[in-house]
């Protein structure tokens, strides 16, 4: 079995925080890995709820600098500064680095650990390790802006017999893995390969095509869901073109976050989303999801 992939929704509000809706942040939990996509007002006291320590943080990716997703940055840091942090802490975005110098100037003394600020555009693959890697992918908002694509690297399972029958073993497995063909045996005719899941998180945007096309068959789409119906004047999506979409992109399981304040209960987004797409679930504070 593949090692879990736990989401948590730390809060699913839009711009204006409710006392049920924080503002936007996300916990992505893999292996050693605890990564926030986006860091809204309210992150910590979110994370406490959750027993998660932020000092377990190990990375964040902001997706663009509008205050609701980004004001817990703040206070958070000063939080680590406080718990005597050492580990360095990569915060990406575009423009990140413009916005993270700024807010380190609001400190009279520094803090004691370095803080790592990645520029980053659209289309770039920004982070990469044995176990996933992480691209920025296009979103169309007010400001810049981009969408997340976190995808778990594919695992080959080798047929121990197989192998030894065709004479490999020892060393010879992880050259073969590395590789991919080793003594003329190809890594395909001694294992099987099972594709690593896909979670792709849009922040703000109006409907993009790109982002769509990114995520065609993801195991997970957590998009705008701001509004159930188009806002013309606004720079965000409307719930039911985001749940027709998904199904024709054959999205497994579409997750609707960033709600306006005016919806009272997810069930008068799920009545008109559902019927849509069935694998569509609106967000809550707190929510855990598991892949």
């Amino acid at each position: 079995m593949p090692e879990p992939i736990e989401v948590t929704f730390l809060g699913t509000g839009s711009a204006v925080p409710t006392p049920k809706r924080h503002h936007p942040s996300i916990l992505l939990r893999f292996g050693s890995e605890n990564i926030l996509f986006d860091c809204g007002e309210g992150t910590q006291t979110q994370l406490e709820k959750v027993k998660m320590s932020p000092m377990k943080i190990t990375r964040i990716f902001i997706t663009h600098w509008h205050a609701d997703h980004f004001a817990g940055l703040l206070p958070l840091i000063e939080t680590l500064h406080l718990s005597r942090r050492t580990i360095p802490l990569e915060i990406y975005g575009p423009d990140a680095s413009r916005f993270v110098d700024a807010l380190m100037e609001l400190s009279y003394w520094g803090i004691g650990f370095k803080i790592i600020a990645k520029d980053c555009k659209a289309g770039q693959k920004i982070f990469e390790n044995d176990m996933f890697e992480i691209t920025t992918v296009k979103v169309n908002h007010s400001v810049p802006a981009v969408g997340y694509c976190f995808k778990e690297k594919d695992h080959w399972h080798i047929n121990a017999r197989k192998a030894e029958k065709l004479g490999l073993e020892g060393k010879e497995l992880r050259e073969i893995q590395e590789k991919g063909k080793l003594k003329g045996i190809k890594l395909k005719d001694i294992a099987k390969m099972t594709p690593g899941r896909k979670i792709v998180y849009s922040g703000d945007t109006t409907i993009s095509k790109e982002l769509f096309k990114v995520a065609t068959n993801a195991d997970l789409l957590i998009h705008d869901g701001t509004f159930i119906e188009t806002e013309m004047s606004r720079s965000h999506s409307a719930a039911k073109m985001v749940a027709k979409l998904a199904k024709q992109h054959h999205v497994k399981k579409l997750i609707l976050t960033h709600l306006s304040r005016r919806y009272i209960t997810n069930d008068e987004i799920l009545k008109i989303v559902k019927p849509i797409y069935k694998n569509t679930i609106v967000a809550h504070d707190l929510m855990k999801v598991k892949l």
